[in-house]
C-alpha cells in the first residue's frame, strides 16, 4: 500500500490515548482528511517538542504519513490561539469532541463541518450562548452525516410548518400534525422554524430544541449514552 502524506494540515486534537511508555495515539479532526488516528512517537517524553502542543481546542497545523489506518505524526505546531475554555464552556467543548469521535467515520472529509467546529470553539471561548452553540452544531453535524432534520415542512404533506401549531416529530420521518396531547416528542411549529434559522431567544424553543436534537442524536448513537452529555445534564440544561 502506498504511503499518504499530509503537510501543514489544519486540525484539532479531539482526544489522546497513552501508547506504550512514551507515545500517544492522537485522534485529530482535520480540515481536508476528516478524523484521523495518528501515532505521536515519544510525545510523552518531558523534552518532546509535541508535549505541550497536542492539546484539545487549539488550532494546529499537523503533518503525518500513513500507509495504514494509523498514521505517524511528523509535525505539530500552533496555528493561532484561542482563549482557554473554562468551566461549563470546557465541558461543552468536550461534548463537541465526543460527538465527533462517536459519529464521524475516520478518513471521511467534512470541510464545512470542520469550519463549523472551529466557529463553535471560537464562540465558546468568547463567552457565547452555550445552549445555542451546541444546538447549532448538533444540527449541522446531523446534516453533514446525511441526517438533516426536516424542520420547515410537514413530513407527509409537504405543507409549510405552521408556527402556531404543535407537531409530533417522528425521528425517521419528521414533523407530523399532533392529533392528541400524549405524544412523547411534541414540539411547536415555532420551535421548528426557530431551529431551522438558529434563533434560540425563545425559552420554549431552547427547551424543545434541546430535547428534539438529543433524541435525533441518540438514534444515530443507537441508544449509547454520551459521557459528556450525562455530565452536562447534571450541571445545567445544556
Amino acid at each position: 500500500m502506498s504511503k499518504r502524506r499530509a503537510d501543514h494540515q489544519p486540525g484539532f486534537v479531539l482526544h489522546t490515548y497513552p501508547y506504550k511508555e512514551t507515545s500517544l495515539i492522537v485522534e485529530a479532526f482535520t480540515r481536508n482528511f476528516g478524523r484521523v488516528a495518528l501515532l505521536a512517537r515519544g510525545a510523552r517524553r518531558p523534552r518532546s517538542a509535541m508535549r505541550g502542543v497536542l492539546l484539545s481546542f487549539h488550532p494546529l497545523r499537523l503533518g503525518w504519513s500513513a500507509s495504514t489506518e494509523l498514521g505517524t505524526l511528523i509535525a505539530a505546531e500552533w496555528s493561532g490561539a484561542l482563549n482557554p475554555l473554562q468551566g461549563r464552556a470546557l465541558m461543552c467543548g468536550f461534548y463537541l469532541n465526543e460527538l465527533l469521535l462517536r459519529l464521524l467515520p475516520r478518513d471521511d472529509p467534512h470541510e464545512a463541518l470542520f469550519d463549523f467546529y472551529a466557529e463553535a470553539l471560537r464562540a465558546l471561548c468568547a463567552g457565547g450562548d452555550q445552549g445555542a452553540i451546541l444546538r447549532s452544531f448538533e444540527k449541522r453535524l446531523l446534516a453533514e452525516l446525511g441526517y438533516a432534520p426536516l424542520l420547515e415542512r410537514e413530513a407527509a404533506s409537504g405543507e409549510p410548518i405552521d408556527p402556531d401549531r404543535r407537531y409530533v416529530y417522528e425521528p425517521d420521518r419528521g414533523p407530523m400534525p399532533l392529533r392528541n396531547s400524549s405524544s412523547d416528542l411534541s414540539v411547536s411549529g415555532q420551535t421548528l422554524l426557530d431551529l431551522a434559522s438558529d434563533q434560540f431567544e425563545r425559552p420554549e424553543t431552547r427547551d424543545e430544541a434541546r430535547v428534539l436534537l438529543r433524541v435525533l442524536i441518540s438514534q444515530r448513537l443507537h441508544g449509547q449514552e454520551l459521557h459528556t452529555r450525562a455530565v452536562l445534564r447534571e450541571l445545567t440544561d445544556l
